[in-house]
């Protein structure tokens, strides 16, 4: 069992955990996990402020977050995250490139599998990660979710 707290908005009902200080997960809306159990918990300052900057990025108020969390996964998926936060906003890259930046070209496919595995959604922008020659390929919260969240940063094209 999953426990959490909702953020609902315009976009839909997202789930989002911590642990002490630091978020843990934020999951986009249709990809909450079905054994997410919401606690109530409206006053803890990390979902707060995670609250506050996911409705400013939403509107276009805001281009990144500034929300303390840890990483929780393998020694290569974190360097895979690690890498996604230095794309930015507006910008995208493909799993290749990602693949390059970390020393292994014929590891785009496990790039993809570290996407898919991440835990914090849009904050670890996997969203702007896009296949050979920027097709949209998979994406946990759905291809049209993704292209959304790519439109919404004004990448047109898509």
């Amino acid at each position: 069992m999953v426990r959490g707290i909702f953020l609902e908005n315009d976009w839909g009902e997202w789930g989002a955990t911590w642990k002490g200080k630091n978020l843990t997960a934020l999951f986009l809306p249709g990809s909450v996990p079905e054994d997410f159990e919401k606690v109530q918990v409206q006053d803890h300052p990390v979902l707060k402020k995670l609250r506050s900057q996911l409705q400013d990025y939403l509107q276009c108020r805001r281009v990144d977050f500034h929300i303390p969390f840890v990483f929780q996964g393998t020694d290569f998926q974190i360097a895979v995250w690690q890498e996604l936060l230095k794309i930015p906003y507006g910008e995208t890259r493909t799993y290749g490139e990602i693949a390059n930046a970390l020393g292994g070209k014929n590891k785009a496919r496990a790039v993809g599998g570290a996407c898919n595995k991440n835990p914090l959604a849009i904050i670890i922008p996997c969203h702007r990660v896009v296949g050979q020659g920027g097709k949209l390929v998979g994406f946990g919260g759905g291809v049209s979710m993704k292209k959304k969240l790519l439109e919404l940063e004004g990448r047109e094209k898509y």
